[in-house]
């Protein structure tokens, strides 16, 4: 299958050298020539395993990597979660069920792709003729760094350099990152935010001074954000898996329509059920669910995307996003893949803030998708009145897509079954969990996740008390301005 450029300068990359290169020259994202439907599929991938679905939903956009070895790069990568089970569906209320999606290795939903990825990148480098290193540059809002620097650690010919805003994620996240092992990894802390980190990313893949640079230490750039599509997807498999085990479970017939819930911040995460759906699977909607940050939510009910706007720190910071990169990825699609008025408008985003879309394009993304948002003491209120009416534990973004979740059940008046993504461990934020229900604050978060454990009886996991021992390796904090200097560097190292 061939991709092209949302910016459309650049086309007839096949799979293989879009996730290699992750972003395209002209600052594009790559996005598939077209859309395989998997319509008829669903019935045969009814008695599979989460992997073999998974290898039939990536394999049909990767049609040049062997479908045997994809396979058993699925199965091994989907060994490392839980029971083996990387996305259980559970049911938590009447038509209304949790897709559990933190049961891998670093406690949240990045791992089901980030686990995957490695093979992906160096399959992809292998086809494409890359004998160069690979210096994979990632900015996370939390969760991405960790499980990209875990599915990458000490892996041959490959080095990944993370960034994150220094104040800007949980203390569990920020522990996990900088006390990551492996010889080929590096963390850095960023004084801004998430889009300072984002930003200083992208400039730097876009820059040919900087690619010259690298070329001379034989190193070449690539991406573990969404904005790869070796990132994203991973992610539309689960969608279908969780389609597939309502019906297996009795609670719809193959067929029926669901809705999707999303807890969203750059839009990696619900455009992979956007595409899904493109696919063949039965969505009816997608409901997008923003923080306090809800600059997406005005977007879909105004058609201006306007990120200028006052920027704040939750207790959902994987969500504290103003620029949402993949967003692109869905206006290409409704400008009838117009890659030069979708450039137009992304250079409109670099200069001012903000960019519209037009009457009929609204009218169209209103069909597919509806906006929620839930400020801070709407998700503490969620998170404690769910678990002492159906005794779930959600992390601060699961709690932001249950608010919207039942915001759009009472506007809209569906009745169709409702699956809400929950993204993380509600112990990668043990402070604002354990205050959300039982009104206590506890500073240190190894004893804020001991008390929740005790009132919740639901086990901490490993990752986390094992966390408290490891050593922080990582303490640099840079202003933003030095990244450059700091992924050179690197690179030479």
């Amino acid at each position: 299958m061939q991709f092209i450029s949302t910016r459309g300068k650049y086309t007839a990359e096949n799979a293989a050298n879009a996730i290699t290169k992750g972003l395209s020259e002209d600052g594009g994202l790559f996005v598939p020539q077209t859309f395989p439907n998997l319509k008829d599929a669903l019935c045969g991938m009814l008695s599979m395993d989460y992997a073999e679905r998974a290898a039939t939903v990536i394999g049909s956009f990767l049609t040049e990597y062997d479908k045997a070895e994809l396979l058993a790069a699925c199965k091994k990568a989907y060994a490392r979660f839980e029971e083996g089970d990387a996305a259980p569906v559970v049911k938590i209320g009447d038509g209304l069920f949790v897709l559990e999606l933190f049961h891998g290795p670093t406690l949240a939903f990045k791992d089901i792709a980030l686990t995957l990825l490695p093979y992906l990148m160096r399959k992809g480098a292998d086809l494409s003729g890359v004998k160069e290193n690979i210096l994979i540059l990632v900015a996370t809002s939390g969760d991405t760094g960790k499980a990209a620097l875990e599915g990458f650690k000490n892996q041959k010919g490959i080095k990944i350099c993370v960034f994150y805003p220094s104040e800007g994620v949980s203390d569990m996240q920020k522990m996990q990152m900088c006390t990551q092992e492996g010889d080929n990894v590096n963390v850095v802390g960023v004084n801004g935010n998430f889009d300072d980190c984002q930003t200083a990313v992208k400039k730097i893949f876009t820059s040919k001074e900087i690619a010259a640079e690298l070329a001379a230490e034989n190193v070449v750039l690539s991406s573990a954000n969404s904005i790869n599509f070796g990132r994203l997807v991973p992610q539309i498999a689960y969608y279908f898996s969780a389609y597939l085990d309502l019906v297996n479970s009795g609670e719809i017939k193959l067929g029926d329509k669901i809705d999707f819930t999303v807890p969203t911040g750059n839009f990696g995460n619900i455009l992979a059920g956007y595409y899904a759906k493109k696919m063949g699977l039965p969505i009816e909607k997608l409901v997008c669910a923003s923080n306090s940050n809800n600059v997406l939510t005005e977007f879909f009910e105004s058609g201006t995307y306007d990120a200028n706007r006052e920027f704040f720190k939750t207790m959902s910071p994987s969500m504290d996003i103003l620029i949402s990169s993949n967003l692109e990825r869905l206006v290409f699609e409704l400008s009838g893949r117009d890659g030069e008025l979708t450039a137009k408008r992304m250079e409109d985003l670099k200069k001012s803030g903000k960019y519209s879309i037009t009457k009929a394009e609204q009218a169209a993304v209103s069909a597919e998708f509806f906006a929620d948002y839930c400020d801070e003491e709407e998700c503490s209120e969620v998170i404690c009145d769910v678990f002492e009416n159906s005794g779930y534990l959600a992390d601060p973004h699961t709690a932001v897509a249950l608010k919207a979740a039942e915001t759009y059940s009472v506007r809209s008046g569906s009745k169709n079954k409702m699956v809400v993504l929950s993204t993380a461990s509600p112990y990668k934020f043990s402070q604002n969990v354990l205050k959300s229900i039982s009104g206590k604050t506890v500073k240190d978060p190894f004893k804020a996740a001991q008390a929740l454990e005790t009132l919740s009886a639901c086990p901490i996991p490993l990752q986390i008390s094992q966390l408290k021992s490891k050593e922080r390796r990582f303490t640099e904090v840079i202003d933003k301005t030095e990244t450059v200097k700091a992924v050179c560097d690197f690179a030479a190292k």
